[in-house]
């Protein structure tokens, strides 16, 4: 099953709570073990002191798979501290982003560490108004960078730029290194507002039949940003849908 049941959570879902200790322990209380930390809980620049924090997650129960977004912008200094801290999680995936007047010298800086640390890097589509929104353009730009560097898709982004998530999936299987699992409903103005994964513009079990179809092998990282002060009933939601589509 190329999704498993036990999947990972985006550390930004707990953007109100700046406890390490509580952030783990939400995560256990939907059901899950595994997480991406953002920046929201993580600066990412201090090896030494990010032990401690992976510590408070590993004795919660909770491996970080990956960290992230990050914006690589080909500071040798910056980027490399960012990959050191992953080093210490035991990460192999980091989702990244980049800006456009920094890429051309970004990706191959990314491209050399990823090396060094034996990472994979997935760009995060993050939405319309993004210059890495688009489908043709991130096909563009992958086609730039070395194997080590795919695609994070974020299903319900990939819907805010009229794109089809599931088609994205099969387009980009080769190069796809992780999924945000996340789902939006639009109002007649097109502003988006984060449902419970399935229950909104997404076709969840599309996406499952494809991912699994393509023999998708990468992570899967579930996202809600709504209710930000109790996000937990919600992402409890989400956990228990995404499993039932899982076992059908």
């Amino acid at each position: 099953m190329p999704i498993h049941p036990d999947f990972a959570v985006q550390s930004y879902c707990f953007r109100s709570i700046k406890d390490h200790g509580r952030v783990a322990e939400a995560v256990r209380q939907i059901g899950l073990s595994h997480l991406e930390l953002c920046g929201a809980h993580d600066r990412f620049n201090d090896p030494d002191a990010f032990e401690k924090v992976v510590a408070i997650y590993r004795d919660g129960g909770v491996t970080i798979q990956s960290i992230g977004v990050e914006t690589l912008e080909g500071d040798p200094q910056k980027d490399r501290l960012r990959f050191e801290c992953a080093r210490v999680a035991g990460c192999r995936h980091m989702s990244i982003s980049f800006n456009p007047a920094t890429f051309d010298h970004a990706h191959p800086l990314a491209q050399q560490l990823a090396a060094e640390f034996d990472m994979q890097l997935g760009i995060h589509n993050h939405g319309g108004r993004h210059w890495l929104g688009s489908a043709q353009m991130l096909a563009h730009v992958v086609e730039q960078t070395g194997d080590r560097i795919g695609l994070c898709l974020d299903t319900a982004w990939s819907l805010d730029s009229h794109e089809d998530p599931v088609k994205m999936l099969e387009r980009f299987a080769p190069r796809l290194t992780a999924i945000h699992l996340k789902d939006f409903r639009f109002a007649p103005d097109r502003k988006p507002e984060d449902v419970v994964v399935g229950t909104g513009t997404l076709d969840l079990p599309a996406l499952v039949e494809t991912a699994q179809r393509v023999d998708f092998n990468g992570l899967t990282i579930l996202e809600y940003e709504g209710d930000v002060d109790n996000p937990v009933p919600a992402l409890s939601h989400c956990v228990k849908a995404i499993r039932e589509v899982l076992t059908r």
